[in-house]
């Protein structure tokens, strides 16, 4: 039991050993006293609350909310001392907000819940007792035999024993892990790949030992041992041998696995551990307005209980002859009873932080986000994609971004390769209707014949077409069943489709295909090709697999004459340096030359081995791969030794394709003040060149290097010379060249230096990076003084480490799988979605959250000031001056919804307009509209409208005048009500002054909400309700509505409330308009004719009712009569002088329809 809550708390792991023995089949040795193993069974568990825990658990939760906790406390203190308002006046609303949650957690945990038996419950087949029988996912155990059909998924991380394939391979597509659609190959072992009965297997007798459970889907370590006739055979595994959990059966019959990881161990499961939390500026600046105004909070608290004693020092006051003290009350202590006043008044004053402030900003961020989903600009119909959001609690930071960090290839890139040209032995070609033509010919031979390539030309072809990890697959499925050479069952190569990886492998392998070396399949350790029509075979000895580390990868193959060769093929940096043969300088140079024309480069080189060098060759690869421990250190030194004195065949030069609108995405984002960093780890040439083309670097820019840097001072002492020049150089703009290496020693020791240099560039370009590296550049610039907003933006996995460092991560869904995706806080289909999503989703929700917020503090000072004025005429007795239901109701039903309908719909300006003027985004940068001169500006006036309450009633009032037609006066809880009606109406305007975009829905709930209020004190004050237990509130509202004084009051108090906010405004905008409010009167006359042609400003070409739509323009004067289009479309007002609009049809949501619209 103490071991469980060791491990329950992580101090006692449940795996002590750092491998696991895993008996096939569960058979255990029968001789010694050997204790078995305890592994977790299968079911997977996503959901985070049970039956018997969910009340207690997320209680806890919810209250490690400070908000939550605060409030808590001042119920409590209700419970426990006499306070003047009743307990429901905190619980209520704080049970409220506590059950929403609970409800919305609870139903997503039961939804989970549901996935959760859904997979479990999954029939699957296993072996047992020589038997294939038929269970339930969850029970499959570590050990268990489990049989897979076609285009099943696999139930558990299992290592693979045999197939229907005589050779014991299978394809599988592991789209639901990383979104990789291409078909991958994986191997069993040749002693077990013959067991393909139930009968055969269940005489075998093997064992698996591997590594414990670990999250990287690509890395696996461990070592089969069959026994056969009394000798043990020991086999290494590796990723090629392990089939994972979620991967998808394809192309194969069926298969026979072994289960090593089960359930929560499974590397499917692993991965689903939570991202770390991102918190947006919005919030910390929310937290940092409920400090300060839990700071008003106490000292109003301590305010009143001093003046309440020195008010209380005469003994007039202290005990008048209508409320004498008893005896308990006089022998108290004073210090307790000034700790219970202060608690009274605490308890009085609490409804100035605002509890239902943080349900709301949930709701507005949860519903907000769906407009993301469902805007079409951002939908890609070729992929049949859409936007997708990953967390909602950073909507508002889209709206606040500095720095733009983004990947190049997939994400600027199509990352779709076409193969231009190569170097073959010092002589460039290029491809010319399937033909390799040198450099400086033409291509003269006649139609259908191919010239024969050889010598080194056709070596560097083989070596293409041989050096990969591509796979095959044919327009029937099940032909590659049997013979995967599928020539005898009359499909011919035509007919078969490359799959791969990696696009720039498979754009080479079809590249050599039609020049005339077609790669023709695999199987097992063989490997055919077609040269020119004739039909070779390789023997596949072994394959050195590609890493980030060595940026190479090597197969080692014995040729049809019985030579042992390897081809080898990566950067030219990892290949070059260890070659001593071939054609080096002149491969440099044309390696250099395709860089510059932006293309992707590869240098292919061979070795080739003696008898004796290949056995030493053999030896270390294979104990390399046996090993247990520290595989991979020594599978390193094992690949170093074979891959050196290289003979370099030649280079090759692919061009990835530039996503539409690239370039205007990136200039939008300049004009928008969002600097552009392009991290790479393409070689600096290509990266720039791609940089000029997608306009990250402009012609005129000047361009300083930071490259080849071999020392700490040398680079330092480059840095001081590019500091220099910055400011020599009468330039506007500088652009920044940083390679990988350089960048390590800059971070090293020079970061104050190279920020300087790097902030005075308008763009910067870091090539040769590694994954790490991105996320340090990341890291670096979110820690510095300054504190900018950072966004990062991939494709890959070698992006995921700066998605998750920056403040907001985007994925982009391209090639390279879902890993950038899942990982990522919003994903989508291409980057020129990225300026929709910041310049008009950011813009908008950034503005609605502000407003928000700073609207949800005034509301609150409105609502509590006038109780703190009130103790002024009451002798601080703690008399509250509302009726508990209007302390209860005000923040959940008459002031809640119109705040939040404006925060889903609000719209300063058109999307139209936020899109073609990117410089409206400068507007709302650094957190502008919650700047502490913001803040202060919304409590102040608050305080204002607060005095203006009470005073305006009071004078009404406060003479003892009688305003009733009998003769009557009002009494306390009429002038409370008075006091409570103008504020509803008052906080209410002010937010409709507020809201510039209007739809039926902010009419609704803006006058329902009024309304609805007045309905509610009729019937609340009407009608004697039994449950009461006492109605201080009977026929007061009825009584205050009947006095046409009262009625002027509220309409006097009103009106002086807003006339100086409304005056305000209009001064404000006349004599010191923003950008943004200069924008909305450009764009008020296409709005104000959008019901005729809601397009006719946005979009090139004229429709039908164009005419009409600048006829009303003259007839109202709001164009001049010799223009032919809206302000806002001319090209004239455009950021920029592209002849095409940055977007020409805007199709969002957002905008809702614009017969809704006020401006109709």
């Amino acid at each position: 039991m103490l071991r469980w809550i060791r491990q329950q708390l992580g101090f006692d792991p449940p795996h002590q050993s750092e491998t696991r023995t895993v008996y096939v089949a569960n058979r255990f040795p029968q001789h010694g006293h050997y204790i078995p193993q305890r592994f977790a069974d299968n079911r997977i568990i996503s959901s985070k609350y049970t039956i018997w825990n969910f009340i207690p658990k997320n209680l806890f939760e919810q209250f490690r909310r400070i908000a939550n906790f605060y409030f808590i406390i001042i119920f409590l203190v209700q419970l426990m001392i006499d306070t003047p308002t009743s307990p429901v006046t905190s619980g209520l609303p704080l049970f409220f907000v506590i059950t929403v949650t609970a409800i919305k957690q609870g139903y997503e945990d039961w939804l989970r819940h549901k996935a959760d038996n859904e997979v479990n419950g999954a029939p699957v087949f296993v072996v047992r007792s020589g038997s294939l029988v038929q269970t339930r996912s969850k029970n499959i155990r570590v050990g268990d035999i489990v049989r897979v059909a076609k285009d099943e998924t696999f139930p558990v991380d299992l290592v693979l024993l045999s197939s229907d394939r005589a050779d014991g391979t299978c394809h599988i597509t592991t789209a639901s892990l990383d979104g990789e659609t291409n078909l991958k190959t994986h191997f069993s072992v040749a002693e077990t790949s013959v067991c393909q009965s139930v009968s055969r297997l269940e005489s075998l007798q093997a064992v698996v030992e591997c590594q414990q459970p670990d999250a990287d889907l690509y890395r696996f370590v461990g070592r089969i041992t069959v026994t056969e006739h009394g000798e043990e055979i020991v086999r290494p595994l590796g990723p090629e041998n392990l089939l994972l959990r979620g991967a998808r059966l394809k192309n194969t019959k069926e298969i026979f696995a072994v289960a090593v990881y089960t359930g929560m161990e499974s590397k499917m499961a692993l991965n689903y551990k939570c991202k770390s939390q991102k918190r947006s500026a919005v919030e910390k600046s929310m937290n940092t307005f409920l400090l300060i105004y839990l700071g008003i909070l106490l000292f109003e608290a301590v305010l009143s209980t001093i003046l309440k004693y020195a008010w209380q020092a005469e003994n007039k006051w202290d005990e008048p002859f209508y409320n004498q003290k008893t005896e308990q009350e006089k022998n108290s202590s004073p210090i307790l009873k000034f700790i219970s006043d202060f608690l009274a008044f605490l308890v009085l004053y609490n409804f100035i932080i605002p509890i239902s402030l943080y349900v709301t900003v949930e709701m507005q961020k949860f519903l907000g986000s769906f407009f993301i989903g469902w805007d079409l600009d951002l939908y890609h119909e070729e992929t049949d994609e859409k936007a997708q959001v990953n967390t909602s609690d950073l909507n508002e930071e889209l709206g606040q971004v500095e720095y733009v960090f983004t990947d190049k290839t997939g994400t600027l890139t199509e990352n779709e390769m076409h193969f231009r040209e190569c170097s073959i032995n010092g002589t460039k070609y290029r491809e010319v209707n399937g033909k390799l033509v040198p450099e400086g010919m033409t291509d003269d031979s006649p139609d259908g014949s191919r010239p024969h390539l050889i010598g080194e030309e056709l070596l560097f072809i083989q070596a293409v077409s041989l050096c990969h990890t591509v796979h095959i697959s044919y327009d029937q499925p099940d032909c590659l069943i049997g013979d995967p050479f599928s020539h005898s069952n009359g499909f011919s190569s035509n007919h078969m489709e490359y799959y791969a990886s990696s696009p720039d492998e498979k754009a080479l392998v079809e590249a050599a295909k039609r020049i005339g070396v077609a790669f023709s399949g695999s199987s097992g350790d063989s490997l055919e090709i077609k040269t020119f029509g004739k039909l070779e075979k390789y023997k596949l000895l072994h394959v050195l697999e590609f890493d980030a580390d060595r940026r190479r990868m090597s197969v080692i193959l014995q040729t049809p004459s019985g030579d042992q060769v390897l081809f080898t093929k990566g950067a030219e940096s990892a290949i070059l340096p260890f070659s001593t043969s071939g054609e080096i300088e002149k491969t440099r140079l044309h390696v250099d030359e395709f860089a510059l024309k932006g293309l992707r480069t590869l240098v292919v080189a061979c070795r080739h081995f003696s008898p004796e060098e290949y056995m030493d060759v053999d030896r270390r690869l294979n104990g390399a791969r046996t090993a247990l421990q520290q595989r991979e250190e020594r599978l390193q030194e094992a690949f170093s030794y074979i891959e050196k004195d290289l003979q370099v065949l030649g280079a090759t030069g692919v061009e990835d394709k530039l996503q539409d609108k690239v370039q205007e995405t990136i200039e939008a984002l300049r004009l928008a003040g969002i600097k552009v960093w392009v991290l790479t780890g393409d070689k600096h040439e290509t990266a720039v060149s791609v940089s000029l083309s997608c306009g990250h670097f402009h012609r005129t820019m000047n361009i300083l290097e930071l490259l080849q840097q071999r020392s700490d001072n040398e680079c330092a002492e480059q840095l001081r010379i590019l500091a220099r020049r910055i400011k020599e150089d009468h330039v506007i703009q500088h652009g920044l060249v940083v390679d990988g290496a350089s960048l390590s020693l800059a971070l090293r020791g020079h970061e104050k230096l190279f920020m300087e240099v790097c902030k005075n560039c308008s763009a910067v370009l870091c090539c040769r990076m590694a994954p790490l590296q991105k996320a340090k550049v990341v890291r670096l610039f979110k820690t510095s003084p300054e504190k900018p907003i950072t966004l990062a933006i991939g494709d890959g996995a070698n992006d995921v480490s700066m998605i998750q460092e920056a403040h907001v991560g985007i994925g982009i869904m391209g090639k390279e799988g879902r890993q950038a995706v899942r990982n990522s806080d919003y994903a989508i289909a291409r980057f020129r979605f990225l300026s929709k999503l910041l310049l008009v989703h950011g813009h908008f929700y950034y503005i609605r959250i502000a407003t928000l917020v700073q609207y949800f503090f005034y509301k609150n000072v409105c609502f509590i000031t006038p109780q703190f004025l009130y103790q002024f005429f009451c002798l601080f007795s703690q008399q509250t001056l509302y009726d508990s239901v209007y302390l209860t109701l005000y923040n959940i039903c008459f002031t809640s919804l119109p705040i939040l309908v404006f925060s889903l719909f609000e719209q300063l300006v058109h999307p139209h307009v936020l899109q073609n003027k990117p410089g409206l985004y400068r507007d709302i940068s650094k957190n502008a509209l919650l700047s502490f001169r913001t803040f202060l500006y919304w409590t102040l006036l608050g305080f204002c409208h607060a005095f203006i309450f009470f005073f305006g009633s009071y004078i009404l009032m406060g003479e003892d005048t009688t305003l009733m037609g009998n003769g009557q006066m009002f009494g306390n809880w009429t002038f409370g009500t008075l006091v409570f009606t103008v504020m509803v109406i008052t906080v209410t305007l002010k937010l409709a002054i507020e809201t510039h975009f209007w739809t039926w829905m902010n009419h609704f709930v803006t006058w329902g909400s009024i309304a609805f209020y007045f309905i509610f004190s009729l019937f609340y004050g009407g009608i004697i309700w039994p449950f009461l237990h006492s109605q201080d509130m009977y026929f007061v509202f009825v009584q205050l509505l009947s006095s046409g004084s009262a009625w002027f009051a509220i309409i006097i108090i009103v009106i002086t409330c807003l006339f100086p906010d409304v005056v305000k405004r209009v001064f404000y905008r006349h004599l010191q308009p923003t950008s943004t409010q200069k924008s909305q009167s450009l764009s008020a006359p296409a709005q104000s004719l959008s019901c005729v042609e809601s397009l006719c400003c946005y979009q090139h070409g004229q429709s039908g009712c164009s005419r009409l739509a600048r006829f009303l323009e003259h007839m109202t004067g709001q164009c001049p009569a010799g223009e032919n289009h809206c302000p806002t479309s001319s090209s004239n007002n455009r950021s920029w002088g592209d002849t095409e609009n940055f977007y020409s049809n805007d199709r969002s949501i957002l905008t809702l329809s614009p017969i809704e619209a006020s401006h109709c």
